[in-house]
C-alpha cells in the first residue's frame, strides 16, 4: 500500500462560541446572588462601567457619541447606544430608586438581623476553651487537641486507640483513655464518644440515672428500639407497653449527637429571582433586582479616550465593547426570565390560584415553543432560579413535572400526586398508618389515576417520608 500527500479544499459550517456568547450563556444560568457578584467584579475590572446614580432615566434613543460609534464596529449597533442604560432593567424593577439610594444613619442600620450577630462558636473552639479553664496538664491538653481534631460533625471520635498512639508517641493508652473520659464529661456531655451506646451511658451517668432496664436498652437493644420492636422488648423485661414508653421518654431526653448543635454548616437562605403577585383576577410578575447595580457607560472616559495612540485606543475599544455587551446580555437575561415566568404563569394558572394540588404536567419544550426560544435557553434560565408565589417559594424547575394518566383520558402532574400523598399521610391514624398499596387505592378513588404501588413508594421516598412500619405509633 503506497502513501502519498494530497491537497484538497473542503467547505464546512461550524458554530464558533465567541467569548461574548459564552458570557451571555453563562449569565443565563447564574443565580441572582452569583449575578450580583459577577457584575460587581466586572465593574472593578472595566473602567467604562459605572453605576448610574441618576434618578430620572434617560431615553434609550439619545444620539451616539463618536467614541461609541468607533467601538460599534465590533458589536451590535443597537447595543452601543450612548444611553445611560440606567433604565435597562426599569420595566422589571421591583424597588424604587429612593429605597436603593437610602443613606443609613449607622453602619448597622439596614443590615439583616443575622449580619449583626457574632460568629457561631465551633465545637473545636468550645472544647478548647473549656480545656484551658480546666486543670488539664500540658500533656493532657496536647492529647485533647489531637482528640478534638479527630471528631466528626456529631461529636464522635473517629480515630482508634492504635491511631491515637501513633499520633501521640509519648503518651500511654491508659493516659489517652483517661483524657477521653474527662473530655466526655465536658460540655456537650458525651462528646468524644466512640459509639452511640457509650455517648448515652455517659449522659446517664452525669444525670444520675441508674436503672438496669434503661442501661440494658441502651447497651443491647438500640436497634430494636429503632425498628419499633416494642412488644418483644416488653415481654423480655416483663413490663407493660406503658412502662416501656416511660423508658423511651427518658431516652428521648438524651442527645445521641452532642456535637450536631455546633455544626459548621449554616442554613442557606433563598432569595427569589421573581415575585408573582395576585391583584384581583390577574397575576403581576416583578423581577427582583435588589442589589443589582444599574449600569451605564462612563461618558466622560469615552470622550476622553478620543485621540489616543493606536495601541491604547484598541484597548479602550475592547473595554467599551465589553461593557456594552455586558449591559445588553444583562437586559437579555432579565427579558428572557420575564418571558419564561410569564409563560409558566399562563400554563400553571390554576396552581397560582389554588395551590400545588392543581399543578399541571409541563415540559420545557412547551414553554420554549410558547415564547419562540430554544429549549436549552429555557433550561438554562430556569436553573438555580426561585420564584415567590402566593403559595410559597419554589424553584422554577418545580413547575416542570411529568404526567400521570387519568381514567377519563386527561393527565395530572406528578407534583400534584406527591402533594396529595403528603396530605394523606399527615392526616392518617398514626396507630394504623396507610401502606403504599392503600395510598394507591385512595389516589385511584380521588383522582381516578392508575398508579402502581412502587410508584407511590418512589414518590413517598422523594418526599422524605418513611414507610408505614416506621411511621406506626405503638403508644
Amino acid at each position: 500500500m503506497g502513501l502519498e500527500l494530497r491537497q484538497q479544499l473542503k467547505l464546512t459550517q461550524q458554530l464558533v462560541m465567541t467569548p461574548q456568547l459564552q458570557q451571555a450563556i453563562k449569565l443565563l444560568q447564574m443565580s441572582r446572588l452569583e449575578l450580583v457578584e459577577t457584575v460587581q467584579q466586572e465593574m472593578l475590572e472595566n473602567p467604562f462601567l459605572e453605576e448610574s446614580e441618576n434618578e430620572v432615566a434617560q431615553e434609550a434613543s439619545e444620539p451616539e457619541s463618536d467614541a461609541l460609534k468607533e467601538a460599534g464596529e465590533a458589536t451590535d449597533e443597537a447595543a452601543m447606544r450612548d444611553a445611560d442604560w440606567d433604565n435597562y432593567l426599569g420595566e422589571f424593577s421591583s424597588t424604587s430608586k429612593q429605597a436603593q439610594t437610602r443613606e443609613y444613619e449607622s453602619p448597622e442600620e439596614g443590615l439583616s438581623f443575622e449580619a449583626r450577630l457574632a460568629a457561631k462558636p465551633s465545637l473545636e473552639s468550645h472544647l478548647s476553651w473549656q480545656l484551658r479553664l480546666s486543670d488539664f496538664t500540658e500533656q493532657e491538653v496536647a492529647i485533647s487537641d489531637v482528640i478534638i481534631g479527630n471528631l466528626d460533625n456529631n461529636g464522635y471520635l473517629q480515630a482508634t486507640m492504635e491511631e491515637l498512639l501513633d499520633m501521640l508517641p509519648g503518651a500511654s493508652g491508659e493516659l489517652i483513655e483517661s483524657v477521653i473520659g474527662r473530655m466526655q464529661r465536658l460540655d456537650p456531655v458525651g462528646v468524644a464518644a466512640r459509639t452511640p451506646q457509650e455517648c448515652l451511658l455517659v449522659q446517664m451517668e452525669v444525670l444520675g440515672i441508674k436503672d438496669p432496664v434503661l442501661e440494658s436498652l441502651v447497651t443491647e437493644h438500640l436497634e430494636d428500639l429503632e425498628k419499633h420492636r416494642y412488644k418483644p422488648l416488653a415481654r423480655k423485661f416483663k413490663i407493660s407497653l406503658d412502662e416501656l414508653k416511660g423508658y423511651l421518654d427518658e431516652l428521648q431526653k438524651l442527645d445521641p449527637m452532642p456535637g450536631a448543635s455546633f455544626s459548621s454548616t449554616e442554613p442557606h437562605y433563598v432569595s427569589p429571582d421573581v415575585y408573582v403577585y395576585q391583584y384581583g383576577d390577574e397575576f403581576v410578575i416583578v423581577l427582583n433586582e435588589d442589589g443589582l447595580p444599574r449600569l451605564q457607560m462612563n461618558q466622560f472616559l469615552a470622550e476622553t479616550v478620543q485621540g489616543r495612540a493606536d495601541l491604547e485606543k484598541d484597548y479602550f475599544k475592547e473595554k467599551m465593547a465589553s461593557a456594552a455587551w455586558l449591559m445588553k446580555s444583562l437586559y437579555q437575561r432579565q427579558r428572557t426570565l420575564y418571558k419564561v415566568m410569564e409563560s409558566i404563569v399562563k400554563f400553571q394558572r390554576e396552581f397560582f390560584e389554588v395551590g400545588v394540588t392543581k399543578l399541571k404536567p409541563l415540559i420545557l419544550k412547551e414553554v420554549a415553543e410558547d415564547i419562540n426560544m430554544h429549549e436549552s435557553t429555557v433550561s438554562r434560565i430556569t436553573t438555580s432560579k426561585y420564584v415567590s408565589t402566593p403559595h410559597g417559594i419554589f424553584e422554577l424547575k418545580f413547575f416542570f413535572n411529568s404526567a400521570l394518566d387519568l381514567g377519563d383520558g386527561s393527565q395530572v402532574g406528578s407534583e400534584s400526586v406527591k402533594a396529595l400523598i403528603k396530605q394523606l399521610i399527615s392526616e392518617e391514624d398514626q396507630k394504623k398508618p396507610l401502606s403504599d398499596e392503600k395510598l394507591g387505592e385512595i389516589l385511584k378513588e380521588r383522582l381516578d389515576v392508575n398508579i402502581a404501588r412502587r410508584t407511590v413508594a418512589k414518590y413517598r421516598s422523594a418526599l422524605g417520608i418513611p414507610s408505614s412500619s416506621k411511621r406506626k405509633s405503638y403508644f
